[in-house]
């Protein structure tokens, strides 16, 4: 009896709908062949597929976050989503927290926190406003080597280099960017905490004037007593009014909350 080999690659992995449409199959027939390729019986008698993977060194400064390869395979360690809590640490658990903070004691070595920080910020905008980086760095389809080879590209032509270049050209290579936007945040709330720094959430409906940003930080330097730096989010649903987030406090004064709490008041007089 022949014992089935298990297929040490996906079958999505080795077959792409979007490449079998591309040399002139159909979508019917491209579900045909899938539905096919699922069914493992076929792959009796077959010996495990194995595609050589790319040698990717790891620059020295960022040595230990390569993650290792075993028997040609990369680790399959799942994206992890860390839930913070009010009062707890948010720097070091997961994959977000270890890689900005090897990020940040580099930098604070090279004297380079203020640049890097600067390029991060940069690269976070055009991440955010571009739905074909949002993809790249998403999407679990592109290969180590793709989306490095488009990342440098990006990289290059957005005018970001030096270290946060390099670090984020290790991240790809090592098949962590979909985990990028997590380090971007952890290594700003890292570096601001190392500043003495505190950054508020501004949410408005439109964007604020001057001297509508000078007043709202004002009003927050002196409830803080220290100098608060503004992060401000444009959101036409809230209609009016804005919304402030401070640490793990948050004052809600706008006119869509202040319209629901009339609605439910009127539902319960009715």
């Amino acid at each position: 009896m022949v014992r089935p080999v298990r297929l040490r690659y996906p079958v999505a992995d080795i077959v792409d709908a979007r490449s079998l449409v591309a040399i002139g199959m159909g979508p019917a027939c491209c579900a045909l062949v899938l539905d096919m390729l699922a069914n493992r019986a076929i792959f009796v008698g077959l010996r495990p597929l194995r595609v050589p993977l790319p040698k990717i060194q790891s620059p020295s400064e960022f040595q230990g976050l390569a993650p290792p390869l075993r028997d040609g395979a990369e680790p399959a360690e799942l994206p992890e989503r860390v839930f913070y809590v009010a009062g707890t640490d948010p720097f070091i658990p997961g994959v977000a927290g270890r890689y900005a903070k090897a990020l940040f004691e580099l930098a604070l070595e090279q004297k380079a926190l203020d640049a890097v920080r600067a390029d991060l910020d940069r690269f976070e905008a055009l991440y955010r406003d571009t739905p074909d980086l949002q993809r790249l760095v998403r999407s679990p389809v592109f290969t180590a080597e793709t989306q490095a080879r488009a990342l440098s590209a990006v990289l290059e032509k957005a005018g970001i280099g030096g270290l946060a270049a390099n670090f984020l050209k290790l991240v790809a290579a090592n098949r962590r960017l979909f985990a990028v936007p997590d380090m971007i945040r952890v290594f700003r709330e890292v570096v601001a905490r190392h500043k003495g720094e505190v950054t508020a959430e501004v949410k408005l409906a439109e964007p604020p004037s001057e001297q509508q940003l000078a007043a709202i930080k004002d009003a927050l330097n002196a409830v803080t007593k220290k100098d608060v730096k503004i992060d401000v989010k444009v959101d036409p649903s809230i209609i009016g009014g804005l919304i402030v987030k401070l640490g793990s406090r948050m004052v809600d004064s706008s006119l869509r909350t202040k319209l629901n709490a009339i609605k439910h008041a009127m539902k319960e007089v009715s």
